[in-house]
Parts: structure tokens; sequence; C-alpha cells
């Protein structure tokens, strides 16, 4: 029977010990916290956004190759690891069709995490919890996994599963990282990805809780990125899921130097046709009241204010270069920004292990024989909606058997 080492229990690497013992090997499940998955515990708002309703390839952000991103993740079908959570695991997913996500029917990522420790115990994983690995090492017999304080291990694959650097009060330190590079994997530049961006704007302090439906735009002299999707006023900046879609440009944009990074943002569904019929002249109508029909008030009034135009006027009487700078404000208008929240309130980690340095149909190593990879470590990400747990489950299935049968 072989002997199977994960190190990692987050939603990668439990996956990936469930199908290594599924697949027959003798697998032990490391973990440096008490619990592990606190990950899942956090994700979703608590409520754990297992999977995305729907799967767009083109939305995962990688700097390798595109075809081996979707190999990997066409490995296990969305319909097929969706099953696996209904019917292998017992957990009941529910539709929340506005945002096109997969929750459970509980709403408690609580169930996510414990059902799948559950599961992985119950299909004979050993799970060893509060266990810091050091170093991971060749050997003649296969692996040496070293160990903080206590025994050495030894087994004939490891699977990495560490994840990356982001929430690092979850237990993700970059020693996976640190370890893949030292072990000679070439490695892309990580990155804080889906976070928070800030901004030192006076005119948009005051809007600090007022959130709204964007589509926001990120574009810097090497990358765009376009987000459709909630938004909101920070005391920070900005946040919400179209915010953390487009972050990575802007991180990176700041990492390599590029000060010239723009963020634009389209205020409302209208376009400019439309913006100009809704600012035609109208009995008395004033300025304010046609922009407030269409955004919250406290956002029409500095809105206006940054299109230098007087909230008070009638539709009747602005000049038609005022209705073209306010049009220009709500379709295209300019976001200031200062930087980013980093690490500390990113949702994944961007950048990592070249996919080029695995096998896209078993996760293992190309440099060492008997070493997989999944997860965050390995250098893609998708948009907020449980792209990023698909990827994890997929990696970590494809890990988990190809480690049990090296």
């Amino acid at each position: 029977m072989p002997r199977v080492i994960v190190i990692g229990a987050g939603a990668a690497g439990t996956m990936a010990a469930i199908f290594a013992a599924r697949s027959g090997a003798k697998t032990l499940l490391l973990e440096r916290t008490r619990d592990g998955g606190r990950k899942i515990l956090i994700s979703g708002g608590g409520r754990c956004n297992v999977l995305p309703m729907r799967l767009d390839e083109s939305r995962f952000v990688t700097d390798s190759s595109p075809n081996l991103l979707r190999k990997m993740v066409r490995a296990w079908p969305l319909a097929e690891q969706r099953a696996f959570f209904e019917n292998d695991l017992g957990i009941a997913l529910v539709e929340e069709t506005d945002s096109s996500k997969l929750f459970p029917a509980s709403h408690r990522a609580r169930d996510v995490r414990d059902g799948l420790l559950a599961y992985a115990a119950g299909n004979g994983v050993q799970l060893i919890m509060d266990t810091m690995v050091t170093d991971i090492i060749p050997a003649a017999s296969g692996w040496r996994v070293e160990r903080d304080g206590a025994d050495p291990l030894e087994a004939d694959a490891v699977i990495v599963a560490t994840g990356g650097l982001s929430v690092p009060n979850t237990g993700s330190d970059g020693f996976g990282l640190r370890t893949l590079a030292a072990l000679g994997h070439e490695m892309h530049t990580t990155y804080a990805a889906l976070t928070p961006i800030t901004a030192n704007a006076p005119a948009l302090n005051s809007l600090a809780g007022v959130s709204l439906t964007v589509t926001l735009t990120a574009r810097s002299a090497e990358r765009t990125a376009t987000a459709t999707g909630g938004f909101l006023f920070t005391h920070h900046g900005y946040s919400g899921p179209s915010v953390l879609d487009v972050s990575h440009v802007i991180v990176r944009s700041r990492a390599e130097g590029d000060s010239s990074a723009r963020l634009t943002v389209r205020w409302t569904p209208l376009d400019d046709a439309e913006w100009e019929r809704a600012l035609k002249p109208n009995g008395a109508r004033t300025v304010t009241g046609a922009v407030r029909a269409e955004l919250p008030d406290r956002l029409a009034a500095v809105l206006l204010q940054v299109a230098n135009v007087d909230p008070a006027r009638t539709l009747s009487e602005l000049r038609r270069e005022e209705r073209l700078r306010i049009i220009e404000t709500l379709v295209r208008g300019e976001l200031p920004w200062h930087g980013d929240e980093g690490y500390k309130k990113a949702e994944v980690t961007g950048g990592g292990v070249a996919l080029s340095e695995v096998d896209a149909r078993t996760m293992q190593s190309k440099r060492h024989r008997g070493l997989f990879i999944c997860g965050e470590a390995l250098d893609a990400f998708g948009p907020i909606g449980g792209y990023n747990f698909l990827w994890a489950w997929a990696t970590g299935r494809a890990a988990g058997i190809g480690a049990a049968r090296a």
C-alpha cells in the first residue's frame, strides 16, 4: 500500500487526502493549526460559496499557459464536483441565482469544513493537527517530512497543499512556496489578489457604507480587467466583488512601479445615449432628481460635485458641456486610488509555481518524482464566486489520485 503524506488540511489538501485514500493509499494529513480548513470557515461571509453555478474558464488569471489551466479545471467538471458534495458528502447545495453561486443549504461554512474532514477520516485518512512541517526532503525510500518538535515522517509521495500568503492568520505563511522554490521549481512572482483597494480621496470620504452594483475596469500598461458586481465604499477606499475581481491589476502595477494604472467605473447600466435621454429637459426636474433616480442619494450628490455641476439647476438650464461632464463621470468616472490592503485582506494569492512545472493530469512535479502540488500554491486564481474552491477541489483530487498511483 503506497504511503502518502498531504501537507495542509485546507480545501485542496483535504480533497487530496480523500482521493488518495479512496485510491488505495495509506494517507496522512498534516495541519499546522488545531482544526484546519480556516479559509473554508471564513469564506462567503461564513456561508462558504462552495462552487459557481456556471463556469467561465476565461475568468481565471495566470501567467502560465491558459491551455494547461483549462486541462486542470476540466479534469473534474463542475457537474461532477457538485455531485460529489451532494451525493458523497451528503451536503445539499442551493443556488443563489442573483450571484450565480452555490452554497450549502444550511448556509454554514462549518458544515462544509467538518463534512470534508469527517469524510476523509471515514475513508481512512489519519489526521494530525497542530503539527508544524519544517522541511520536505527527497529520501532513498521516497520523501522525508521534517516536523518541529516531532519525529520525521517518511512517505512514498508527498502532496504540498499549503496555500499561499493570503489571510496569514488562517495559517498561510508561504512555507510551501519557499520550499517548492528551494526544490528548483520555476516560480511566478506572487502578489495579493482579490483584495480591497485603498484611496485617499476627501470627496469620497463621506460615502463609507454606500453600496451598489457597478461595472469596474482597472487598466495598467500591461493588464486590463473588467468586472460587474457589488461595490462598497469603505472608510479606507473600496471593496465588494467588482473591486476584488480587478484588484490584481492595481496590486501588480504598484509592485512593478507603474503609477499610471487607472480605475474607472460605470455607475449604472445606462450608457451615454441613455443618460443623454435621462438628462433631457423635463419640466422643472432638477439635475439632482435625474441622477438620484438611478443612484443612491449621497453618491449622486458627490458625483455631481465631481462633475462640477450645480445639483439645484433644472435640466433645461444645463449647458451641453455640463451634460457631457455628467455623462463622462457616470459612465467612465475615474476613481482615485492610493494602494491596496495586501495579503491581510486578500482572498487568494496570485502567482506561485508555474503550471508547466507539474503534470496537468496528476499534479506531479516534473522535477521530483513523488512530489505533488495543488491549490493556491499553483499559479492560477479565479474571480469571486466559488472559482477558487473549484480550482482547489479539482487540483486536490488530481493530486490525491496521482500520488496514490505514483
